[in-house]
């Protein structure tokens, strides 16, 4: 199946490592140009194995920063063109709501939230019909998760914003899409299950009984960023080996 990705542009955030780096890898693999970005300069040292320099460019920025939409806008348009964004951003740290002081919240909401809305808001001047902008949440937005209380929050949240941003945008052509990863084998996820022990345990009531690879999760991601999934707007798909129950 073509995914019509070939010369289309798109910026990853979170693209040097875990589920942004396996989308990106997907998308460069399928003929797309991509600019990733990663919170500091040595994070971008493995963006050469990506690709080579004139399909792949590397940009040090932080989600919480201000500028970072403009700066990550700006080497797109070194392509000549913008076709669609994944935010993707490192979750935030672990903690029961009593754990968490004013300081860590505001940091959290900074870089998981209001940076995500910020890059969306400039995509969406950017782009044109067939544009797409994608945020990488979790199952968190469905069902919370123990001793996230900062994620459980704020994820949530940016689901109904994605939510409300497709509908405004859906009438310019333009199309936002959610991935809510579950457990997949990422340095965040392998993080998280040292503090809840056996991980055997942890992928007991997960249907396909195992752990998600990046690149799965990269697949889908590319597919719905891509003009194959053209008709496809305002979902939240979870990629977790069937592990939510319900529709």
């Amino acid at each position: 199946m073509d995914l019509g990705l070939k010369d289309r542009v798109y910026v990853v955030t979170g693209g040097t490592r875990g589920l942004g780096r396996a989308t990106a890898r997907e998308l460069l693999a399928d003929g797309a140009k991509v600019v990733v970005s990663g919170r500091s300069e040595q994070s971008l040292a493995s963006v050469r194995e990506l690709g080579e320099p004139d399909r792949v460019i590397g940009v040090a920025a932080d989600n919480a920063d201000a500028q970072t939409p403009a700066r990550l806008i700006g080497a797109a348009r070194r392509f000549g063109r913008l076709d669609g964004v994944l935010i993707s951003v490192g979750g935030p740290r672990a903690g029961t709501s009593d754990t968490v002081d004013d300081g860590q919240w505001r940091d959290a909401f900074e870089s998981v939230f209001l940076g995500a809305v910020r890059l969306a808001r400039a995509a969406a001047e950017e782009l044109s019909e067939g544009g797409v902008i994608g945020f990488v949440l979790s199952t968190s937005v469905h069902e919370p998760i123990p001793g996230l209380a900062v994620s459980n929050a704020l994820r949530p949240g940016l689901a109904g914003y994605a939510k409300s941003l497709a509908n405004e945008l859906g009438p310019r052509g333009i199309r936002v899409v959610g991935l809510l990863p579950g457990y997949v084998e990422t340095d965040r996820a392998r993080e998280l299950q040292a503090l809840k022990g056996d991980a055997a345990d942890a992928v007991a009531d997960v249907p396909l009984r195992r752990f998600g690879a990046p690149e799965e999760f990269g697949r889908a991601a590319a597919f719905l960023l891509s003009p194959a999934a053209s008709y496809v707007t305002g979902v939240m798909l979870s990629v977790d080996g069937g592990a939510r129950n319900g529709f």
